[in-house]
This record gives structure tokens, sequence and C-alpha cells, in this order.
């Protein structure tokens, strides 16, 4: 069994106008599942309806205590692009639990949008990860503390780490 939280974020966004009113409607991931053919049990949470610039610590904190008291070891989060690097910083430490956090760049009811393929990404990945906390976009999943969003190139990649000369 996975468990899924849902914090919002552009995946489940509903645009109104070519001004870009939006608000963050239900989630998406039942009609992705149920679209594409995954018959994987799971158990979906709603916690939050919130671009992620409007995320905070007291929200984050929420999400951990969530993960570390749920009682399945596998955990899907989806976020926001902005700030999930944040979140999955501050996801490090809850143990025995597998955590993939993951979102797109464009709303999964859009006619082309990352949204499904990267669900797909996090399913796979949340299913065959060690345990630790990893973020699955731009199909490659990353370790928290080790990806950022690049936002010129419209993709997440890994921060370089470069070696200091003693």
């Amino acid at each position: 069994m996975i468990k899924i939280l849902t914090t919002g974020g552009t995946i489940d966004k509903i645009y109104f106008d070519a001004t870009s009113e939006y608000e963050i409607g239900d989630p998406t991931i039942p009609h992705i599942f149920e679209e594409v053919g995954v018959h994987a049990e799971y158990d979906l949470e709603p916690l939050m309806r919130k671009d992620s610039l409007e995320l905070n610590d007291a929200d984050r904190a929420q999400i951990r205590v969530r993960c570390e008291n749920s009682r399945y070891d596998k955990i899907l989060i989806t976020h926001g692009t902005d700030t999930m690097c944040e979140t999955a910083e501050f996801l490090v430490g809850v143990e025995g639990k597998t955590i993939v956090i993951t979102g797109a760049l464009s709303p999964a009811r859009f006619r082309v949008t990352d949204a499904i393929f990267n669900i797909g990404l996090a399913m796979g990945a949340v299913q065959s990860l060690s345990p630790g906390v990893y973020i699955a976009m731009s199909g490659e999943v990353f370790s928290a503390g080790n990806v950022r969003k690049n936002r010129e190139a419209g993709k997440f990649e890994a921060i370089e780490v470069t070696a200091t000369n003693p």
C-alpha cells in the first residue's frame, strides 16, 4: 500500500482565463491512475490546496508529522515545484520511510503536461528505492538536498558538488 499526500501546486491547478486566474482543485491522482490503468493499492489524503510559494514551515511540519505517523512505509507526495526542494530537505531524517515528492510544471488538466509522466516516475521510485527522501521530476530521481529547480531550462537538475582544495 502506498500513502499519497497531496498539497496542491500546479499539478492540481484549474485555470479560468488567460490572465492566469486559478484555484487549486481536487487531487488529480485518482483520474490519472484511472486513465492509465494503475491498479496499485493506495491511500489518498489531501492535506492542503496551496501553491507551493504559499507553503511555510508550519505546513512542512504538518507534512512531516503525517509521514512520521503513517502506518505505510512508502509515501508519495504531490507538491508545487517552486518549493518542493525545501520540503524535501525538511523531511530528511524521517525514519524507515521511502518518501518521493513530485509535481508538474504544467497542470495535469492541460492536454500537454509532464504530470502523468512525473506521477509514473514517482510511483516506480517509491516502490523500488530504499528509505530516504527523493524528488522525482524531469525524468530523474534525485536525493533531497542534491537537487534544484532550473527555471530557465524548465527542469530539475542535480546540484553540482565541487571539491575544495585543502
